[in-house]
């Protein structure tokens, strides 16, 4: 009797079914010293136990994307092991925030199922959550992945696509308890900018670039436990080449766009997300974002921002899609995500 793990397969899935990830994981000052030496994270709400404390909160939380990692590394070898691509997130929300000392597990259940034209993968839904040692949901969000079909000849299930929100509202988004920002300090968080200074349909060029390194890649893989086969096997791939794990993308993304969004602290929801081309080291990241919307949250000083970020290797600017509507060769990243800001 085989006692390895092979990963699931696209057959292996049924709508419906609920799968509990295994190894919990309690999360300590560490995990926060880890991720700003990996990224160059600067917000200072996840820098500073005070900053946080003039903030309402109780200490300084985990930042959100750490967060995310620490959830997402858990469903890899139950949903992605043998995924060709994450294609995308929706319905993100980070309902609880995350402190030292917390335990960390996921839940994901299988909510959409499609085989694809080639007969030779399928598109795979699930809605992930992530709970804490008191049994309750830090986070949850949707993600569709493609994976391998091992016995070609399975019978395709009956197609079921999931309606998923494009955008979550305001309404949706929860505001962690006791955060308030009427005495809010922007010399220590880094810029005078807030809320009402920035306009739906700015673009902001984050300027400054990253160059992304093989071992950094593989430091935050292990971290955050993700096994995929195509982070860790240079095998894997034809090409010989490790694929850069997509959260590691988006968190240098993010950590990039300090510089015009210092101000923007804690995420609170994830719209959408799609990783437009592979991410291989060597390539420089940088970033720009747009601001999409904008929404009062009703607590005090706290002021919610829609923002658009995209992660490029190098090129130019506030340049998306071309005329046929794909992703430019250039563009590896595009994030629809709320922030909360200081008004």
């Amino acid at each position: 009797m085989a006692k390895t793990n092979p990963g699931r397969f696209f057959e292996d899935y049924k709508l419906g079914q609920v799968i509990d990830h295994a190894v919990p994981r309690t999360v300590g000052a560490g995990e926060r010293a880890l991720y700003h030496a990996l990224y160059p994270a600067r917000h200072a709400m996840y820098s500073s136990d005070e900053f946080a404390r003039a903030s309402g909160l109780p200490e300084s939380p985990l930042d959100d994307l750490a967060a995310f990692h620490v959830v997402f590394g858990k469903t890899v070898p139950d949903v992605s092991l043998n995924a060709v691509a994450n294609l995308g997130y929706a319905e993100g929300r980070w309902l609880r925030v995350v402190y030292a000392g917390d335990t960390l597990r996921s839940s994901s259940e299988v909510i959409g199922l499609k085989q694809n034209s080639n007969g030779k993968t399928g598109v795979v839904y699930v809605r992930t959550r992530g709970m804490n040692q008191r049994d309750e949901v830090v986070m949850d969000y949707v993600r569709w992945v493609m994976v391998r079909k091992n016995d070609l000849d399975a019978p395709a299930p009956d197609a079921v696509v999931p309606d998923l929100k494009k955008v979550l509202s305001v309404d949706d988004l929860t505001i962690p308890e006791g955060l308030d920002f009427t005495g809010y300090d922007f010399t220590q968080a880094g810029e005078p900018h807030r809320w009402g200074d920035y306009e739906v349909g700015e673009q902001i060029d984050h300027v400054d670039g990253v160059t992304i390194e093989e071992a950094e890649h593989m430091i935050a893989t292990r971290l955050w436990q993700n096994t995929a086969k195509v982070h860790f096997d240079a095998t894997f791939r034809p090409d010989g080449q490790r694929l850069i794990y997509g959260g590691h993308v988006i968190s240098m993304a993010r950590a990039l766009s300090f510089n015009g969004l210092a101000n923007a602290q804690m995420i609170v929801g994830l719209n959408g997300g799609a990783h437009a081309n592979p991410c291989f080291s060597g390539l420089t990241v940088k970033a720009w974002s747009e601001v999409l919307d904008k929404a009062d949250t009703g607590v005090p000083g706290v002021g919610a921002i829609r923002l658009r970020l995209v992660a490029t290797r190098g090129g130019e600017p506030f340049a998306l899609k071309g005329e046929d509507g794909k992703y430019l060769p250039d563009v590896l990243l595009d994030l629809d995500y709320w922030a909360l800001m200081p008004k």
